[in-house]
C-alpha cells in the first residue's frame, strides 16, 4: 500500500480511485473466512490495493499471505465490483471508490496468523455472515451468499488460475 499513502501525501483525503483484490478462502465446509479490521471493529476478506505494475492475481495472493499468512493455490474469479456502493470513508477520512477483483479459492495451505490489520478471525457458514461487515465488502458478500444459495462454490477447471509471481516460482522450484 506504499503507493496510496505516497499517493495521499500530494491529495491529502480526498476521492481517489483504489483497485483491490480479494479472495474469499473457504474451507473443507465450504465455510468463509472473516477477520475483523482493527481500523473499523468491522468483519471483511483479505486483500487490499495493488501497486502500479502488480498483476491483480499477484495482488490477491500477497495480500492473503500478508493478512493470514496463509498461502493461496488455484483461485478462480468470482467476479469484479464497482460502483457507488463501493465507495467508503475510512476512519481516518481518506476516501475511495473502490474497484475489487474477487477472487474464490479452497485451494490453500498454511495456519491463519493475523497481523495488525485485524484483531481475530472466524470461519462463517453463508447464512451466518454477520451483519456487521466492513462497508465496502457488503455488497461483495451479498453476492457470495446468493451464489451459495443458487449453485455450489467449486472450483472449475476451465475458471481456475494460478498466479505466475516470482514468489510462486521460487517456491516450487
Amino acid at each position: 500500500m506504499d503507493y496510496i499513502l505516497q499517493l495521499r501525501q500530494y491529495i491529502g483525503h480526498r476521492p481517489i480511485l483504489m483497485v483491490g483484490a480479494a479472495v474469499f478462502v473457504l474451507d473443507n465446509q465450504n465455510r468463509l473466512l472473516l477477520m475483523k479490521r482493527s481500523d473499523n471493529g468491522c468483519w471483511s476478506v483479505p486483500g487490499g490495493a495493488t501497486e502500479p505494475g502488480e498483476v491483480v492475481e499477484d495482488a490477491a495472493i500477497r495480500e492473503t499471505l500478508e493478512e493470514t499468512n496463509l498461502e493461496i493455490g488455484a483461485m478462480s474469479l468470482f467476479g469484479v465490483f464497482s460502483g457507488p456502493e463501493l465507495y467508503y470513508k475510512y476512519p481516518n477520512g481518506d476516501e475511495v471508490y473502490n474497484v475489487t477483483i474477487m477472487y474464490l479459492s479452497h485451494d490453500w495451505h498454511g495456519e491463519v496468523e493475523l497481523n495488525d490489520e485485524h484483531t481475530e478471525w472466524r470461519w462463517f457458514r453463508a447464512d451466518e455472515i454477520p451483519e456487521d461487515a466492513s462497508p465496502p465488502i457488503k455488497p461483495i458478500l451479498e453476492q457470495f451468499r446468493l451464489a451459495c444459495h443458487s449453485e455450489p462454490l467449486a472450483l472449475s477447471g476451465a475458471g481456475a488460475s494460478r498466479a505466475k509471481s516470482k514468489r510462486r516460482r521460487s517456491r516450487s522450484g
